[in-house]
């Protein structure tokens, strides 16, 4: 069969590396791709942000399967589009990717529908938001309400930083976008967890659990980013709480929408904190996580594919994923001053010398190839993920094979997973 996979960075990589392995998949094509993806796809171009463009794309190439991967074509309702058409498609309709697409709808759903999330009060104006302030303690948590690529969330530490962040958020400065809405938000403490589940619409199933590293600095300092690493390892959720998040989280989500009359088909991302107070519902996204998919996929026994036509055909209920029980680590390779502007071009060196390294393989993010080389050509550049019988073993391969790559400008965290690694300390 042939397969369309929509996007151009990491996770598309690991998602194009998972679909290859089946053995009915004769042809994989990428809309845009990128350096990395260019060895396993035939990569297409395509403008992300144009519903047309996008359609144009897959009626051209006329796939058995298309998979979306980044949230701005799920935005603009290329699902529906692609139905339309009689195409299949793995990924929720432009209604239901709401629960991304608005932090507004995302909270006042979780309402209605009983989930366990923070307190919070949707404002609309300046002044509103010097009201709801009263009703806040520090620190606050400030989200603009529409979509902005992981860097949407201010954390702040008094009254006076969330209301200045607010108000750059509806007026613009803040993401280079005026939001008209924002949400402020109680600040909750715990270990945060990303839970992906695959949904056909009536039935779940979970994937293996990540937990993401948003912040740029080590030691979780500095500003948000689109995710600076993440690890995957079955301690991260005991099998009973796992099932509890399914029946109580995930399962309500998917029924919850199926009542509103929009069914969910695809990927529920579900971001929880893990509180004194019990799981907490974060945020929702409606797609693979960025770098989280980077660190699930490599432990996925296969049939990725599969379980993606079964979602598309409503027979999830027939399927079970095999995972490895083998920790997998994640480090981000990104350019100097993300997430910032960034310079792009600078030629990458010793990728092939870190492939090599056992149980590594390297997703490109931001990468593009002038003249058979890899260059830079983005802000996340390369994903480097490593499996190994211990989470401590995954990190020293992934910072090993990080040690053979050169571009300029090169930085990335060097305590992926540290907090895991020390509560292991702590318990010897």
């Amino acid at each position: 069969m042939k397969v369309l996979v929509i996007g151009g960075g990491g996770r598309e990589h690991a998602l194009v590396w998972a679909v290859r392995q089946s053995v009915r998949v004769r042809e994989v094509v990428c809309a845009p791709g990128n350096g990395g993806i260019a060895a396993l796809a035939r990569c297409v171009p395509v403008d992300q942000k144009d519903l047309p463009d996008l359609v144009r794309v897959a009626v051209a190439e006329q796939p058995d399967l298309t998979i979306v991967g980044p949230e701005i074509p799920l935005s603009l309702g290329l699902v529906d589009e692609l139905t339309r058409r009689g195409m299949r498609v793995f990924g929720p309709t432009q209604r239901a990717a709401m629960l991304e697409t608005s932090k507004v709808f995302a909270k006042e759903f979780m309402l209605r529908h009983h989930l366990p999330t923070a307190h919070y009060a949707v404002c609309q104006s300046d002044s509103e938001v010097h009201e709801a302030l009263a009703h806040f303690h520090a620190p606050i948590v400030v989200k603009a309400d529409g979509l902005a690529a992981g860097k949407g969330v201010a954390i702040c530490a008094s009254k006076e930083e969330a209301e200045e962040a607010a108000t750059q958020m509806l007026s613009g400065v803040y993401l280079g976008a005026i939001q008209h809405k924002v949400i402020l938000e109680e600040f909750l403490e715990g270990e945060e967890i990303s839970l992906l589940a695959l949904a056909d619409g009536r039935t779940a199933i979970p994937l293996a659990a990540a937990q993401d590293h948003k912040r740029i600095g080590e030691g979780d300092t500095g500003p948000n980013t689109g995710g600076m690493g993440a690890y995957s390892t079955d301690e991260l959720l005991e099998p009973h709480m796992r099932d509890w998040l399914m029946a109580h989280v995930v399962q309500p989500v998917i029924d919850g929408m199926a009542a509103e009359g929009a069914p969910f088909t695809g990927v529920l991302y579900c971001g929880l904190m893990m509180t004194a107070r019990g799981p907490m519902v974060l945020e929702f996204n409606t797609r693979f996580g960025d770098p989280e998919t980077q660190a699930i996929l490599p432990r996925l026994e296969g049939g990725l594919l599969e379980a993606m036509e079964a979602a598309v055909e409503g027979r999830l209920d027939q399927v079970r994923l095999a995972w490895r029980k083998q920790p997998s680590v994640t480090v981000i390779a990104a350019s100097q001053g993300y997430p910032g502007s960034v310079k792009t071009g600078h030629a990458i060196t010793g990728l092939d010398e870190a492939a090599k390294e056992e149980g590594v393989t390297i997703f490109h993010s931001g990468t593009a190839n002038v003249e058979n080389k890899s260059v830079t050509a983005g802000g996340r550049v390369l994903a480097v993920t490593a499996l190994a019988d211990t989470l401590q073993a995954a990190c020293e391969r992934a910072y090993a094979a990080l040690g053979r790559i050169h571009f300029d400008g090169i930085y990335y965290r060097r305590d992926i997973a540290h907090r895991a690694l020390e509560q292991k300390k702590e318990k010897k």
